[in-house]
């Protein structure tokens, strides 16, 4: 049995993941007939007693987890009148909170905007104003930034000893009750998460439940399917009975839809044990993969890239791991197989998606990876892929141009800017602003972006935004701001700037660290004291100077 007969045999009708075709304002997609309808029915038809959250020395149960949220939910209603189309900010580290918080919210109706715990003040204050929220979950550090800005906004601290009573404290006279009643569509919003675009400011992506839950939905199928094939039969699905419960660990931020989605949501039906990191730090995590058992790790190669390392020089038992995943970045060729042979058991695995696109877009795993190592997998079987050239024609197998991507778990648009969805919608495709082709085989290879980004370490990095900010200063005069290869975060921030003579370039990222979050101040600047060159229709000539600079780099 192949891959495509496995699908067939899944999504056909009367199965589990039997596929209908569905109408939406973008056209006619695949849907799952027999998925959740809502985010809400997904937590409460998972709410057992099998272990979820593991928060430092916090245990809770998925029913414990959801009967919390409940309780928030009420909090919610009562305490501030949120109720369906609201908007209600996350801003915190991936304390146990941050889920209770996003399950009450999307519970109700109302729109989960998971906010970027890195910004700094201004960029905080933009993503409050920009998607209207009426209240804020926050911890100790976004807590002290919001003090740092003009916006007015209702907030509930989390662990937070210095700002009023807590949630905990809020939470402590509400006696244990039902989720708050709430009719909730389908295709009603349910989260808003931000993106860095290649110019100006972050745009909040609108998912619905059924984009997020076709997500999860696709995710399962392939598995399934992959189970299929390795064994060569048809047997259907087992989803229950497993005497030991998988687990997985949440390194990745939250508000990253690889750790909200393929980390986070994806355990609700899975039954997955959840174990949650303050911060990434390899040995950290491998006591936490020792102790909890850990069979699954999806994160940016930058990060699977330091469990490697530690596989190769630590003490610690990591042999109950099966999966490591990539996600957020391209990860190197030579990754693959070091995971491959640094782990006794581990199948690695990637994909290629976009917050655009909750997360999923194509898949790869095992030996095929292994066999594969350059390409983000096949397409899921809830979308649709095709390379364009400039002109929007089909490009034939192996040529080389724009992917776009369409299908049931593509985002609904952008937050107020249907200007800008005018245009990277074409006819329900999504433009996604990467260069890619396809192989004879449906093998999807990601070659380049049309979109002036950087990714770092998982994190994308508008360069006209950095830009921005460096023009902010009143000695630089002219700036490019570019990718600069790095072997463990997969790109740096680099650039180069036309500036006044004697500029301190430490002082400088002062500033910037005052105006961009710590993540986006430029590693590498390059300081010139003639005007940047430029090319015939007057644009600064930003290929050279990143030639430039990472040759520079290389002969050091």
């Amino acid at each position: 049995m192949n891959r495509a007969e496995a699908l067939a045999a899944l999504t056909a009708p009367g199965e589990t993941y039997e596929l209908e075709v569905i109408e939406t304002p973008r056209g006619p997609v695949r849907a799952f007939r027999n998925a959740p309808g809502s985010l809400r029915a997904l937590f409460e038809s998972t709410a057992t007693d099998r272990p979820f959250l593991v928060y430092a020395d916090e245990r809770y149960t998925f029913r414990e987890t959801y009967a919390r949220a409940a309780r928030t939910a009420r909090l919610l209603v009562d305490g501030y009148g949120i109720g369906a189309g609201d908007r209600v900010a996350i801003s915190m580290r991936n304390y146990p909170e941050w889920i209770t918080a996003f399950m009450a919210v999307t519970s109700l109706g109302a729109i989960a905007v998971a906010m970027n715990a890195l910004w700094q003040p201004e960029e905080l204050e933009y993503g409050l104003t920009d998607s209207g929220a009426r209240l804020l979950f926050a911890d100790e550090e976004r807590v002290a930034r919001l003090r740092d800005t003009t916006r007015d906004i209702a907030v509930v601290p989390v662990r937070t000893p210095t700002a009023g009573p807590s949630l905990a404290e809020r939470l402590a006279p509400i006696d244990e009750c039902e989720m708050p009643a709430a009719t909730i569509g389908a295709d009603d919003p349910a989260t808003i998460f931000y993106t860095s675009g290649s110019t100006g400011n972050p745009k909040g992506v609108v998912s619905t439940h059924r984009n997020v839950l076709s997500a999860l939905l696709s995710w399962e199928l392939d598995t399934f399917a992959a189970a299929r094939v390795a064994r060569g039969d048809e047997q259907p699905p087992v989803r229950t009975g497993r005497k030991i419960q998988d687990a997985a660990l949440l390194a990745v931020p939250l508000f990253h839809v690889t750790g909200s989605h393929a980390v986070y949501l994806s355990s609700y039906r899975a039954q997955r044990k959840l174990v949650c990191m303050y911060k990434w730090d390899p040995d950290t995590a491998a006591e936490l993969i020792e102790r909890e058992q850990v069979n699954s790790f999806i994160a940016p190669p930058a990060m699977t890239g330091d469990l490697v390392r530690i596989a190769a020089t630590s003490a610690r038992d990591l042999s109950t791991l099966r999966v490591v995943g990539g996600g957020g970045a391209p990860r190197a060729p030579e990754q693959v197989r070091q995971i491959d042979a640094s782990f006794q058991k581990v199948a690695p695995n990637t994909g290629w998606g976009m917050t655009e696109t909750n997360a999923i877009g194509a898949g790869i795993s095992g030996t095929d990876y292994v066999d594969h190592p350059a390409s983000s997998g096949r397409c899921s079987a809830v979308l649709d892929l095709r390379v364009v050239d400039e002109t929007g024609a089909a490009l034939p197998t192996g040529e080389r141009g724009e992917l776009q991507v369409r299908g049931a778990s593509v985002f609904a648009g952008y937050w107020n800017r249907p200007d800008v969805d005018a245009e990277v919608f074409d006819d329900g495709w999504f433009r996604t602003g990467d260069v890619a082709y396809l192989d004879g085989d449906g093998y999807v290879f990601i070659v380049d972006r049309i979109k002036d980004l950087i990714i770092r370490g998982g994190e994308n990095i508008g360069c006209g935004h950095v830009e921005a900010a460096l023009l902010m200063h009143p000695d630089v005069h002219e700036v490019a701001v570019y990718a600069v290869p790095d072997e463990r975060l997969g790109e740096e921030v680099g650039a180069t700037i036309h500036a006044a003579p004697g500029l301190d370039v430490d002082a400088l990222r002062g500033f910037l660290a005052q105006h961009l979050a710590r993540f986006e101040v430029p590693r590498y600047i390059t300081t010139s004291a003639a005007p940047l060159p430029r090319i015939a229709s007057g644009k600064i000539f930003k290929r050279q100077l990143r030639d430039e600079a990472v040759a520079s780099l290389t002969a050091r």
